[in-house]
């Protein structure tokens, strides 16, 4: 049988986009296993995942045939292959749970990627609870002054291994506006967050001093925007004026973990398409 492809899409909402897409797969001889469509009427756009059988047709012919009809439509789009995984860079400073996570996660078949490097600005006994296994690991220091020579090394490492995903795992360093720039649309960024926010240092101690009843996390694409870019995915956890800052801290690990390992799951299903500076995400 066929390897299963995915056919995304994204372009201005205009009447018979869903007929003429499911049309020509049709036409091709090839079977739609799923299909989900949104049409956001703010910015009068059009978004579209579906998941077919190729039926014998080629990824390679069919993008060919589709490419005609996708410039008319000014559409941006992809086809993928639904089962290979995707070649995925992680980075990671000293709180190394969401990389267990994704990792352990990862082993037993959840995700389906392949981890091509680990960058931390920590040596590797700064994550010694961590098995990383094979999977190759760069220890790139970095300071105030060395920080444009360390991102370029970082982007090397991505290039090298055309990495298609990039994981800031609890990377506790914030991208420069060109580093954001050039893994615009696929790197992914956890962090706390809470009603109301907290900011800086201990958040989950500031968390604990106001009383707060809910903590949470939030996954998002990174952007020159700090804490600002596209979201992905989002949870929340209440608490109670019993929970200690220890407490909270253990809860938040596990928010993280949890909402950081679904953010990356629906990338590499082709699930996220960006629509300006928020989401379509098609739920599976």
């Amino acid at each position: 049988m066929s390897d299963a492809l995915i056919l995304t899409l994204s372009c201005p909402d205009r009447p018979g986009i869903t007929a003429n897409v499911t049309g020509f797969l049709f036409e091709h001889g090839c079977n739609i296993l799923e299909a989900q469509q949104f049409n956001d009427r703010e910015s009068d756009a059009f978004f579209m995942r579906i998941a077919f059988n190729p039926a014998g047709a080629s990824a390679e012919a069919l993008r060919a045939g589709f490419a005609a009809f996708a410039l008319r439509q000014e559409m941006d789009w992809k086809i993928a292959s639904r089962s290979r995984p995707r070649r995925v860079m992680l980075m990671v400073s000293k709180f190394d749970h969401c990389l267990a996570s994704l990792l352990y996660r990862w082993r037993i078949g959840e995700l389906a990627m392949d981890p091509v490097a680990i960058v931390s600005n920590h040596p590797r006994e700064a994550i010694s609870h961590t098995d990383i296994g094979d999977v190759p690991f760069h220890h790139l220091p970095i300071t105030r002054d060395t920080k444009d020579e360390q991102e370029a090394q970082v982007r090397a490492i991505a290039d090298e291994t055309d990495a298609e995903l990039i994981v800031l795992a609890r990377y506790m360093q914030i991208l420069s506006d060109r580093q954001a720039a050039y893994f615009s649309g696929r790197c992914i960024n956890i962090h706390h967050s809470f009603l109301p926010g907290f900011k800086g240092a201990k958040p989950y101690h500031q968390a604990h001093a106001r009383g707060v009843k809910m903590i949470g996390a939030t996954a998002h694409y990174v952007t020159t925007d700090l804490d600002e870019g596209p979201i992905i995915h989002q949870d929340a956890e209440s608490i109670s004026h019993a929970d200690s800052p220890d407490d909270l801290v253990r809860k938040g690990r596990d928010i993280e973990n949890r909402v950081l390992a679904e953010a990356v799951r629906l990338h590499l299903e082709e699930r996220v398409l960006l629509n300006g500076q928020r989401t379509v995400v098609f739920k599976g």
